[in-house]
């Protein structure tokens, strides 16, 4: 967290350094949204964890920077800089990413804040710039564009309609749309869907539910599988072992063994679906704080009220199995469980995200199981040469 004071149009952009610096970036949203029916604060011990690095394994592959925007003596906005050492780059056009990007809504605030995210991807020699990923493509990704009237899920940002025009306006421009897609779990499958899955599976394939005894080798698989199944697609970076394990830790409140499906091909695990209960619908009247009562009705809605949202946000098929008719089926035979055992617990809605706009099979089977996009966000680009 480095860098330099500068002022621009009575703005000041001032680095985050220590502990109280870093308690006004993760705060300013609040302060901003807290008039917008559809903002969710987040919690603000996870956001801590999630910005440090000795709370984020992120950190251990990335180089990061934050900032925030002040005017007379008020935060007014803030932004992040990101080089991640894992992404597969073109050597002749290095790309860093930006992130974290909240504003009020005037164009001078936004220009400061990116330009100075730019310039200092620009020192580490940086030739192109992504954005906004909070703070890595395996966390919160893009900028919502469209679908303001319902909150956002578990681990998806919310932004304001304003976000989209200033962006744009300061030279960037779409490189890929993610659609979120809602799936009503009461629903039966469209009959295409439905007639597939009566067929069964194989007799060398079996479907099982996570084992909780065995929860780090079927994270461990789980990882395997992900890595191998969107290598290659656009914006992969793999998933390390260390984040898993920090994710499964962080979330161990929402897993459930019969939330998290594994399809098995001759013994090998062959294809995953994970579900999460939608923290966001269990926190959004908590104001981001689990103290001093905040605990108990946290684990009180998890636990016994529940929660009747969910999203699923990761699935994988290894890749010498996706392609073709065995891969379907294992996705259709996972996402049917993952229903089955959502609606069991109350859950009558679950989000499918997010799915690249080119990644057709995907989004054919999102709405093979009946799924609506319902969800647009947007990662934009930018050239930094010259």
């Amino acid at each position: 967290m480095n860098g330099s004071t500068s002022r621009l149009d009575a703005i000041e952009i001032i680095p985050v350094i220590g502990s109280a610096g870093l308690k006004r970036f993760i705060r300013l949203p609040d302060r901003l949204f807290r008039a917008e029916p559809h903002y969710v604060p987040p919690l603000h011990s996870e956001r801590q964890a999630a910005l440090t690095p000795k709370g984020n394994p992120f950190f251990g592959h990335a180089d990061v920077a934050f900032w925030l925007a002040v005017r007379n003596g008020v935060d007014i906005g803030r932004i992040s800089a990101q080089r991640d050492h894992l992404a597969k780059v073109d050597p002749a056009e290095p790309v860093g990413n930006f992130g974290m990007l909240v504003s009020i809504d005037e164009p001078a605030v936004f220009a400061a804040l990116l330009s100075t995210a730019e310039q200092w991807l620009i020192e580490k020699g940086l030739k192109r710039v992504t954005g906004p990923f909070n703070l890595s493509v395996n966390e919160e990704t893009g900028l919502l564009v469209d679908g303001f009237d319902t909150d956002p899920m578990l681990m998806m940002p919310y932004d304001p309609p304003y976000a989209d025009h200033h962006i744009k306006a300061n030279g960037y421009s779409k490189v890929r749309d993610l659609y979120a897609y809602i799936c009503d779990s009461s629903a039966a499958l469209p009959p295409a869907s439905a007639a597939m899955v009566a067929r069964g599976l194989p007799s060398n394939v079996v479907l099982r539910p996570m084992r909780l005894k065995d929860l780090k080798s079927d994270i461990a698989a789980l990882v395997d599988i992900y890595n191998d199944a969107w290598d290659g697609h656009w914006g992969f970076v793999p998933i390390t072992q260390a984040e898993v394990d920090h994710m499964a830790k962080a979330m161990r409140p929402l897993l459930h063994e019969r939330l998290i499906w594994f399809a098995e091909v001759d013994g090998e695990p062959a294809a995953f679906g994970l579900c999460l209960p939608n923290l966001n619908a269990a926190i959004r009247d908590l104001s981001g704080k689990l103290f001093p009562f905040g605990w108990a009705k946290l684990l009180w809605r998890l636990k016994v009220s529940g929660v009747t949202t969910a999203r699923v946000p990761l699935m994988g098929v290894r890749k010498r199995f996706g392609n073709g008719i065995l891969g379907r089926l294992l996705s259709l035979h996972i996402v049917e469980a993952l229903r089955r055992e959502a609606l069991a617990k109350g859950i009558t809605a679950v989000e499918m995200s997010w799915v690249l706009e080119d990644n057709m099979p995907m989004r054919h089977l999102a709405e093979a199981v009946g799924g609506r996009a319902y969800k647009t966000y947007r990662v934009y680009e930018k050239s930094l040469a010259g």
